[in-house]
Protein backbone atom coordinates (compact mmCIF):
# COMPACT_ATOMS: atom_id res chain seq x y z
CA UNK A 1 0.00 0.00 0.00
CA UNK A 2 1.63 3.40 -1.19
CA UNK A 3 0.78 6.90 0.86
CA UNK A 4 -0.57 9.07 -1.99
CA UNK A 5 -0.82 12.62 -1.03
CA UNK A 6 0.28 14.53 -3.84
CA UNK A 7 -1.77 15.35 -7.39
CA UNK A 8 1.24 14.49 -8.95
CA UNK A 9 1.15 10.96 -7.20
CA UNK A 10 -2.22 9.95 -9.04
CA UNK A 11 -1.26 11.70 -12.76
CA UNK A 12 -0.27 8.11 -14.08
CA UNK A 13 -3.50 6.85 -13.17
CA UNK A 14 -5.83 9.17 -15.16
CA UNK A 15 -8.16 6.96 -16.93
CA UNK A 16 -7.52 3.64 -14.71
CA UNK A 17 -9.62 1.92 -12.81
CA UNK A 18 -9.79 1.50 -9.60
CA UNK A 19 -12.04 -1.43 -7.67
CA UNK A 20 -12.52 -1.39 -4.08
CA UNK A 21 -11.95 -4.00 -1.23
CA UNK A 22 -15.47 -5.91 -0.33
CA UNK A 23 -17.16 -3.44 -2.77
CA UNK A 24 -18.63 -4.65 -6.62
CA UNK A 25 -18.36 -1.53 -7.59
CA UNK A 26 -15.29 0.10 -10.04
CA UNK A 27 -14.61 3.65 -10.78
CA UNK A 28 -12.66 5.13 -13.38
CA UNK A 29 -10.39 7.82 -12.51
CA UNK A 30 -12.13 10.38 -14.83
CA UNK A 31 -10.17 14.09 -13.65
CA UNK A 32 -7.83 15.19 -11.10
CA UNK A 33 -8.59 19.24 -9.94
CA UNK A 34 -6.12 21.06 -8.40
CA UNK A 35 -7.27 23.79 -6.27
CA UNK A 36 -3.91 26.26 -5.94
CA UNK A 37 -5.90 29.13 -4.87
CA UNK A 38 -6.77 27.26 -1.25
CA UNK A 39 -3.25 26.19 -0.70
CA UNK A 40 -1.95 27.56 2.44
CA UNK A 41 1.25 30.16 2.07
CA UNK A 42 3.98 28.09 2.49
CA UNK A 43 2.36 24.79 2.47
CA UNK A 44 4.46 21.74 1.10
CA UNK A 45 1.23 20.82 -1.23
CA UNK A 46 -1.44 21.42 -3.40
CA UNK A 47 -4.79 20.72 -2.07
CA UNK A 48 -7.01 18.23 -5.12
CA UNK A 49 -9.71 16.17 -5.65
CA UNK A 50 -10.16 13.41 -7.45
CA UNK A 51 -13.37 13.12 -9.61
CA UNK A 52 -14.62 8.99 -10.23
CA UNK A 53 -17.47 8.25 -13.00
CA UNK A 54 -18.95 4.82 -12.55
CA UNK A 55 -22.16 2.94 -13.47
CA UNK A 56 -25.59 5.21 -12.61
CA UNK A 57 -26.74 1.99 -11.36
CA UNK A 58 -24.64 0.28 -8.55
CA UNK A 59 -23.75 3.33 -6.26
CA UNK A 60 -20.54 3.20 -3.80
CA UNK A 61 -21.61 4.12 -0.01
CA UNK A 62 -19.32 7.09 1.31
CA UNK A 63 -16.65 5.90 2.83
CA UNK A 64 -12.61 5.14 3.38
CA UNK A 65 -12.21 2.10 1.09
CA UNK A 66 -8.28 0.08 0.07
CA UNK A 67 -8.50 0.90 -3.73
CA UNK A 68 -6.45 -1.58 -6.10
CA UNK A 69 -5.37 0.72 -8.94
CA UNK A 70 -5.05 -1.06 -12.49
CA UNK A 71 -1.82 -1.64 -12.98
CA UNK A 72 -0.75 0.04 -10.33
CA UNK A 73 -0.36 -0.21 -6.64
CA UNK A 74 -3.52 -0.14 -3.16
CA UNK A 75 -4.04 3.51 -1.64
CA UNK A 76 -6.40 3.76 1.01
CA UNK A 77 -9.05 6.87 -0.08
CA UNK A 78 -12.16 8.17 1.37
CA UNK A 79 -14.80 8.48 -1.19
CA UNK A 80 -18.12 9.76 -1.68
CA UNK A 81 -20.88 9.94 -4.12
CA UNK A 82 -21.85 13.59 -5.64
CA UNK A 83 -24.24 15.48 -7.58
CA UNK A 84 -24.23 14.22 -11.12
CA UNK A 85 -26.11 16.06 -13.90
CA UNK A 86 -25.32 13.02 -16.20
CA UNK A 87 -28.02 9.92 -16.73
CA UNK A 88 -25.61 7.50 -17.79
CA UNK A 89 -23.06 7.68 -14.59
CA UNK A 90 -22.48 8.27 -11.26
CA UNK A 91 -19.78 10.24 -10.15
CA UNK A 92 -18.14 10.41 -7.18
CA UNK A 93 -15.18 12.45 -5.11
CA UNK A 94 -12.03 12.47 -2.96
CA UNK A 95 -10.72 15.36 -1.64
CA UNK A 96 -7.20 15.93 -0.13
CA UNK A 97 -6.85 19.18 1.52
Amino acid sequence: MVDFSRHEDFAPFAGKAFSFRGQAVTLVLAEIKTMPRSAAPGAERIPFSLIFHGSAGDVLPEGLYTAAIEAGPQVDLYVMPIHTPAADRQDYQAVFN
